[in-house]
């Protein structure tokens, strides 16, 4: 329940305080008085859209701040949020409104902790539930009807819902999946093409050993100069081993230097070492001898293999000049790409697979959607039922109502098209309810719905803006009676013109417009002071000033008749209220 709220240069408000409620609270004034500027005030401090306009000229600042009672579950919920309370009854929301040169900024405030818009909408749908006659655009809204009609069906409902939205993402999904895959599926048919061609090609390359280039530049090196080679090579036998000619070999040599210090090692034993150095030597040069003769001897020429060696050469460099530059490389990319081309071959089975995941997750979409159909025909048919209940009392007794649901394509919402359909005269056909319904008819529609709503989830605060506009006589009191019905329930604020409604009232405002003269110690017939106009609020405590008020409203206080009409209000209100009590 809305305490007080207070507010500070907020449009044509300068300062304002304001204490509210229990039951029914009427705000009456003329038209423009600034009735509804009390109401933006109440919906701005619970995070509602504003503008620069909202800050009173002149200033560059304006402060909203709203006193509600506490609950159990509201304090459970602000614990949640980590806001701490002030006391177990009272809950204080404020919003502060700043204008700068080129723009405006806001601050949230639950208890003194700064909050964000998230928070704030967390607070609202908990506090305060405004209506207007200006929501016939949401009526004819499929999607704003769909969310009535779900919050009407209670938690079962929402809870189906959200199983519904956890499908559709899932469906979402894997249909992006699958989508994607099938966009693909051109540029893996073409990789794939190249990949094989590769693979092939390498393969057939017989690739394995890294070195293998280097191997076979050096054999085609030694099979082109094996003519050379054995010259050589007999040339180094001899000059070791074997000479012919006149100059002795280096084995000769090496065996008369171990003849002399072998002689001198009987004279000094320190040569001994030297003499072991000159044997190990003369061996050495004894065995290169022999393996280089035994080479020597070995060596053939072998055109045929020269072709080959040749021919794979030339072989491994195109590989490299394509896959390279290196063998080294050329072979990696040989086993990285064998890897992809197994990937790419079992994608067709991974459409598939994607395929069958898509139609499961639609399958269960479906299922999930028929569920939460269901649910809202049943809700369906008891607001409907219960509506009508409710718009009888309003003086629409043939009045004909149907929530019609239909397929649609399936949402995170679920798979209908819901509309309220209405017929307020016998014989017509029921028609999209914003189409037939007139504007005192749409009126007592929207009061009669949130009756309904009232009944499965008390809001605490219920505010309608001039909600009985269109409408007098027997249908003003129906909208009347049922207004205080509701403040039975819920603490009620209303915007009204209607005396009938007015006169139900438990705490009655007056809200006009004044002109005042701007700044201390000017007179009123200053002619050089600057006047302002101003939105003052007068409540009505007494049964003379409500008279008065019922007065005006009624068509002017001064005529006669028009206090007695006030009078037979205030005492038709009295005594439904003391009928309701017994």
């Amino acid at each position: 329940m809305l305490l007080c709220l207070r507010i500070e240069n907020f449009a044509l408000i300068d300062q304002l305080e304001l204490e509210f409620g229990a039951g029914l609270n009427v705000l009456t004034g003329e038209t423009g008085a600034g009735k509804s500027i009390i109401l933006d005030a109440i919906d701005a401090a619970l995070g509602g859209k504003v503008s620069s306009r909202v800050i009173r000229t002149g200033t560059s600042r304006a402060m909203v701040e709203a006193t509600f009672t506490s609950n159990a579950p509201l304090a459970a919920w602000l614990t949640e949020q980590e806001i701490d309370l002030l006391d177990e009854n009272s809950v204080v929301i404020s919003r502060e409104i700043t204008a700068t040169a080129s723009n405006i900024r806001s601050r949230s405030r639950v208890n003194g902790v700064l909050v964000n818009r998230q928070i704030m909408g967390g607070m609202r749908d908990r506090l305060v539930e405004i209506t207007a006659q200006g929501q016939t655009v949401q009526v004819g809204q499929s999607a704003q009807v769909r969310d009535w009609l779900d919050l009407y069906g209670g938690d079962s409902l929402m809870q189906q819902r959200h199983k519904v939205a956890t499908s559709f993402s899932a469906y979402q999904q894997a249909h992006l999946a699958l989508e994607k895959r099938r966009t693909s599926e051109r540029e893996r048919l073409q990789q794939l093409d190249l990949l094989t061609y590769q693979v092939q090609e390498l393969g057939a390359a017989n690739l394995s050993e890294p070195n293998e280039l280097e191997q076979l530049g050096q054999e085609q090196e030694r099979l082109n100069h094996v003519v050379d080679l054995q010259q050589m090579s007999y040339k180094v036998y001899q000059a070791l081993y074997q000479n012919d000619h006149e100059t002795p070999a280096a084995a000769d040599l090496l065996g008369d230097s171990e003849a002399t210090l072998n002689d001198m090692v009987e004279y000094d034993t320190q040569l001994q070492p030297l003499l072991e150095l000159v044997r190990d030597a003369q061996a050495a040069v004894m065995e290169v001898g022999r393996q280089i003769n035994a080479y020597g001897d070995g060596l053939e020429a072998d055109p045929h293999r020269l072709e080959e060696v040749e021919e794979r050469i030339q072989e491994l460099k195109q590989i490299c000049r394509k896959y390279g530059p290196t063998l080294t490389e050329a072979i990696a990319y040989y086993q990285r790409i064998q890897g992809e081309l197994a990937q790419l071959n079992d994608s067709e089975q991974s459409i598939e697979s994607l395929e069958q995941q898509e139609k499961a997750c639609f399958e269960k979409l479906t299922q999930t959607s028929n569920q939460l159909t269901q649910l809202r025909s049943k809700a369906a048919a008891n607001l409907e039922s219960r509506l009508i209940a409710e718009l009888k009392p309003l003086a629409m007794e043939k009045v004909k109502f149907l929530v019609e649901i239909v397929p649609a394509p399936p949402t995170a919402m679920g798979a209908d098209k819901i509309t309220f359909m209405f017929s307020s005269n016998p014989g017509e056909p029921l028609q999209p309810l914003t189409e037939v319904a007139s504007g005192g008819e749409m009126s007592r529609f929207l009061l009669a719905l949130k009756a309904c709503f009232s009944q499965v989830d008390v809001a605490g605060t219920m505010v309608f803006d001039e909600i009985d506009v269109g409408v007098s006589g027997r249908v003003a009191q129906a909208i009347a009676e049922k207004l205080h019905q509701l403040s039975q329930r819920n603490q009620v604020l209303c915007v009204t013109h209607q005396p009938l409604v007015a006169a139900m009232a438990d705490r009655h405002f007056r809200v006009d417009k004044q002109t005042i003269n701007q700044g201390k110690g000017k007179k009123a017939n200053n002619d050089n002071a600057e006047q302002r106009t101003v939105v003052r609020v007068t409540t009505l405590d007494n049964l003379n000033t409500r008279r008065e008020e019922l007065a005006q409203l009624a068509g002017g206080k001064s005529a006669s008749d028009a206090i007695a009409f006030a009078e037979s209000l205030l005492l038709q209100a009295a005594n439904h209220r003391q009928k309701i009590k017994n």
